[in-house]
């Protein structure tokens, strides 16, 4: 993964590649407005950071582009269950991303189960 521009300034390109609904249920904020991700990850950000993230998801052969800003960050050493990383809001109320990970997550975001997020 890449860098996050800060604020406005240059900003670096974030993959991330959904093979299975796993993934999404662990990384996938539905409570956020417009919705978001949480990305693992051990680089230092900032809040208000803004981001670029090209997502693909299942088997689909479409890349989404995702523009977000960080709202979250848990830096390394962070205690367990918990990893490090950033949670991404969307910054696009009709972005693509947020329908198509609600489709293939549908019924299981009111899941009882841990996840990555909450």
């Amino acid at each position: 993964m890449g860098k996050l521009g800060r604020g406005g300034g240059k900003k670096t390109m974030l993959m991330l590649t959904i093979k299975d609904k796993v993934v999404p249920h662990n990384i996938y904020m539905h409570f956020i407005r417009n919705g978001g991700l949480f990305m693992l990850n051990k680089t230092d950000y900032e809040l208000g950071d803004d981001a670029f993230i090209l997502l693909k998801i299942m088997d689909g052969a479409e890349k989404i582009p995702v523009e977000g800003e960080v709202i979250w960050v848990a830096k390394k050493g962070v205690k367990r269950p918990h990893s490090p990383g950033v949670g991404i809001q969307f910054t696009d109320p009709d972005n693509v991303a947020k329908d198509k990970i609600e489709t293939y997550l549908a019924g299981s975001l009111v899941s009882t189960s841990q996840t990555a997020t909450m």
